[in-house]
């Protein structure tokens, strides 16, 4: 029997041996089990001829009209550092409306600079790194595609910044986004690599609000405000557009809503940072640091 909703699944905990069976034979290696990387949807390992394989579930419902060959189309792009992509291939799983897909790229020098999403500690990156960020954000936003970002599988519109921001800042009227830019879409500390600058994960990315990658960025890095104010200074040019203001409350809307974990450590800061970009977007103000 089909499901019409897919079976809510941590593959932090679920048993994958199957799925790794069938991508080994797939791709023709063997995956280092021993070290596998759990994610919430998706799994990853390097394999026997020095690659990386990287697994993912979703559901139908996180798949929209453009299908979701993301790390395939991104192959295409230019000017940003990224592993080379070499092949791709999905499949049903049985009884469920659900989609694996398992790409094989080229394996990253150097480890991603956080374990999760934010990082608690400075991570010293050197001017260098920076640049290379800078550079391959600056490349990413110039190039134009038919994709639409995914951030957090949802599909970027106006639509979804409008919803996130009035449920937890309601006094902001005016959230129309003015300028749109091609994005990552999941810029957090598990998707760059230091101390070698690369950007990872490319499932999500598309069109997106400007400011999107820096707000997610700078939002994932408020544990440590010297990071979040170096994240500010460097991207100040997206972050200090209107829409790139939107985006940061977007961010911080994700961190002080209905969802918000009491030990977060991002709570308190994202409060005085919301507070200040309200009082900006409600009187029309820009933000100087």
């Amino acid at each position: 029997m089909t499901l019409s909703v897919p079976r809510a699944v941590d593959l932090r905990h679920e048993p994958v041996d199957k799925v790794l069976d069938r991508v080994e034979q797939s791709f023709q290696v063997r995956l280092d089990r021993q070290a596998i990387v759990r994610k919430r949807r998706s799994v990853g390992a390097r394999t026997d001829r020095h690659t990386w394989v990287r697994i993912e579930r979703r559901g139908f419902d996180r798949i929209g009209a453009q299908g979701w060959n993301g790390p395939e189309a991104a192959a295409v792009l230019t000017g940003v550092v990224m592993p080379r992509w070499f092949a791709g291939f999905a499949w049903r799983e049985e009884d469920e409306p659900v989609m694996w897909r398992a790409d094989e790229f080229e394996l990253a020098t150097a480890a991603p600079v956080g374990k999760a999403a934010l990082v608690t500690e400075d991570p010293g990156l050197s001017d260098g790194w920076w640049a290379a960020l800078n550079a391959s954000l600056d490349a990413l936003a110039g190039q134009r595609t038919p994709r639409i970002a995914t951030p957090d599988t949802e599909t970027a519109t106006q639509d979804l910044v409008t919803a996130a921001i009035r449920e937890t800042f309601p006094e902001v009227s005016d959230t129309k986004v003015d300028e749109w830019a091609t994005a990552h879409a999941d810029l957090t500390w598990a998707n760059v690599t230091g101390p070698e600058f690369c950007l990872i994960d490319w499932e999500d990315w598309g069109t997106a609000p400007r400011g999107l990658d820096a707000a997610t960025l700078w939002g994932n890095s408020l544990a440590v405000p010297a990071l979040a104010e170096r994240v500010w200074k460097e991207r100040r040019q997206d972050l200090e557009s209107r829409t790139g203001q939107l985006m940061a409350l977007f961010f911080c809307a994700k961190v002080l809503g209905p969802h918000a974990h009491p030990q977060d450590p991002r709570l308190k800061p994202a409060r005085e940072e919301a507070a200040r970009l309200v009082a900006e977007l409600t009187v029309g103000g820009t933000r100087h640091r």
